[in-house]
């Protein structure tokens, strides 16, 4: 046999093998018990969520020198704050220079102030966080009712200091949310954390990726976002409907993450991807997303490179949005914080933070 009979056969050999390797390893149980779903279908984008160009208004800042800054929070002093992939709570200031003011040594998501100044961090790994004005981290929480927070996603801060925070997944973490969509099982919490007693309480559980969480104006309710389910519910604070919940928002155009209130009436959503046909498709079969998920990251369903923005009063009705269809100026967007005339943009991927200025009334 010459030498290039016996190379052929060697590489055939290596292929079969590879491909008896991939047949093993698809077959094999795996992390992720996919449930069925069958979504509605996608809401056209039309009327007020009609594709525009208005997020290419918005200046960069510190472009190219962050790493996912997923959330912002802005003082009073018009610094902004950003947490980072690396771990880090970076701030920018007014002149555009860039700090690193803290290292949490996990994977900072959501961030508000507490009426003492401290800035609350929800870090993914480390749980409920509490940064004073030198950037020194207390740890407030880490789990509830003997478990540990799964993956600690968003926070928002009430005038009378309860913190609202949502624990994302129990079963999944933050590196792994791709997973926790594939599998579409209610593994999310709502939660608070009351500073005065140093008690944590579930408010609800059983959500389909509990998100962003936002409070009313007048705080009688607050928002929290299902994210795979593309719609928010309304968990009601006071009133004779204390303690209940309803959906506040449903069938939205993409996958709502971060949320926020303006104090005056309007919130934020953030939506990092519109929906996609092959996911939804996808749900109403779980041995394909079983399979799926035992896949390399870079052979699984992507995220549309698409900058998108809602504005919704307190009804529940999309007044306005904001677009960038190309996703070259700003994309992947987590988070929407208002402050001043200004929204501010996050990114869970992206390098920069936008700053987009409002239309006055």
């Amino acid at each position: 046999m010459n030498k290039r009979k016996i190379i052929t056969l060697i590489v055939l050999g290596d292929v079969v093998l590879a491909i008896l390797i991939l047949l093993w390893w698809l077959g094999r149980p795996g992390y992720v018990d996919a449930a069925a779903w069958r979504p509605p279908p996608a809401p056209a984008l039309s009327g007020p969520t009609a594709p525009n160009q208005a997020l290419l208004g918005a200046e960069l800042l510190a472009q190219g020198q962050l790493v996912g800054p997923e959330d912002i929070a802005v003082d009073s002093r018009g610094l902004v704050y950003a947490g980072t992939q690396d771990g880090l709570i970076v701030r920018v200031r007014p002149d555009g220079v860039l700090e690193t003011w803290a290292n949490t040594g996990g994977r900072p998501l959501g961030l508000d102030w507490d009426p003492n100044g401290n800035l609350i961090v929800a870090d993914a790994y480390k749980g409920l966080l509490s940064l004073d004005a030198d950037g020194q981290i207390t740890v407030l929480t880490t789990g509830v009712n003997g478990a540990a927070f799964g993956f600690t996603d968003d926070v928002d801060v009430a005038s009378d200091g309860q913190i609202y925070f949502t624990d994302a997944s129990s079963k999944f973490s933050q590196g792994e949310y791709a997973l926790d969509l594939l599998e579409l099982r209610p593994h999310g919490s709502l939660l608070v954390y009351d500073p005065a007693s140093g008690t944590t309480r579930k408010l609800l559980e059983d959500l389909y990726f509990a998100n962003g969480v936002a409070l009313a104006s007048d705080e009688s309710f607050l928002l929290v976002n299902e994210t795979w389910k593309y719609r928010i519910l309304r968990y009601w604070l006071r009133g004779e409907r204390a303690g209940q919940h309803e959906v506040f928002i449903d069938n939205l155009p993409g996958f709502p993450d971060g949320v926020s209130g303006n104090g005056q009436g309007i919130f934020w959503v953030a939506l990092p991807s519109p929906r996609k046909a092959d996911v939804d498709r996808m749900h109403g079969m779980p041995w394909l997303k079983n399979t799926v998920a035992k896949l390399p990251d870079w052979m699984r369903p992507k995220a549309v490179e698409y900058g998108l923005v809602l504005a919704l009063d307190e009804s529940g009705t999309i007044v306005a949005s904001y677009h960038d269809p190309a996703g070259h100026h700003l994309r992947e967007i987590t988070s929407v914080e208002e402050h001043a005339g200004y929204i501010y943009l996050g990114s869970l991927g992206n390098d920069r933070i936008g700053r987009l200025k409002l239309a006055t009334p």
